[in-house]
């Protein structure tokens, strides 16, 4: 026989159509069965309790990373997070953190997308188009492994202590993004092309707190490619102060 506990969901709602109305939370009593996700309790309570409750979800399967959210004071997916497992009969829920709130826990992803946009997330090639795809090796393929795992949530971006005093700073996205591709072997960006990044808004204002590395749900570490990113810049000056061959 499957058993339900009950539980307390406060979520935290806001209206920014309604900016005469503080955000507030709203609790919300519903019977649990155990393995059920965050995502599928928020799925019941606005089916069958709240039908104007708000927040974004797609794939249900940690993959496209659009419910990312504050669950009990940590940034997590709520698809992949069972409401069982924190222990606790109360779960509340409130949205990213350094975005502005459209609706409840829908964010306005603008801020991230735009810097993500700023490094030029793609492939650039200085040779002439090949005629055939270029392979990778095992070796090649394994030095983006990490970055390539990146989903968007944004999950990095809310958890940044650096975003929450300056809304200029590049985050942790956008920045192991640049260097996923700088580590590919079939990108052909000139070092110039980090100048964009060699400031305070970029590599060098992150204060290496590892936030970043503990709210992202797929195991990637863009502070790791921060201290990459650093230690080619790096490399780049001296050449220039020697005058070597850059890149």
């Amino acid at each position: 026989m499957i058993t339900a506990n009950e539980y307390t969901f406060k979520i935290l709602r806001y209206d920014m159509k309604q900016p005469e109305v503080r955000p507030h939370f709203s609790s919300y009593r519903i019977k649990v069965i155990s393995g059920l996700t965050v995502l599928m309790t928020l799925l019941r309570i606005r089916d069958e309790i709240d039908g104007t409750l708000s927040f974004r979800s797609s794939c249900r399967s940690a993959v496209c990373g659009s419910c990312a959210m504050v669950i009990n004071g940590k940034i997590d997916l709520s698809c992949r997070s069972q409401v069982a497992s924190f222990g606790d009969s109360t779960i509340i829920l409130e949205p990213l953190p350094n975005l502005d709130i459209i609706k409840d826990l829908v964010v306005d992803m603008t801020p991230f997308w735009n810097m993500y946009e700023k490094v030029n997330p793609y492939i650039i090639r200085k040779s002439s188009e090949p005629e055939k795809e270029i392979h990778q090796s095992e070796d090649e393929r394994k030095r983006i492994d990490q970055n390539v795992n990146c989903i968007l949530c944004a999950s990095c971006y809310g958890a940044c202590p650096v975003l929450s005093r300056d809304p200029d700073y590049m985050g942790p996205a956008a920045l192991a993004k640049i260097e996923r591709f700088i580590l590919d072997s079939r990108d052909e960006r000139p070092l110039q092309s980090l100048e964009g990044i060699n400031n305070e808004k970029g590599v060098w204002g992150c204060d290496t707190m590892l936030r970043c590395i503990d709210a992202c749900p797929k195991d990637v570490r863009p502070i790791d490619s921060i201290v990459g990113l650093r230690k080619t810049l790096l490399k780049y000056k001296a050449k220039k102060i020697f005058g070597m061959t850059i890149k």
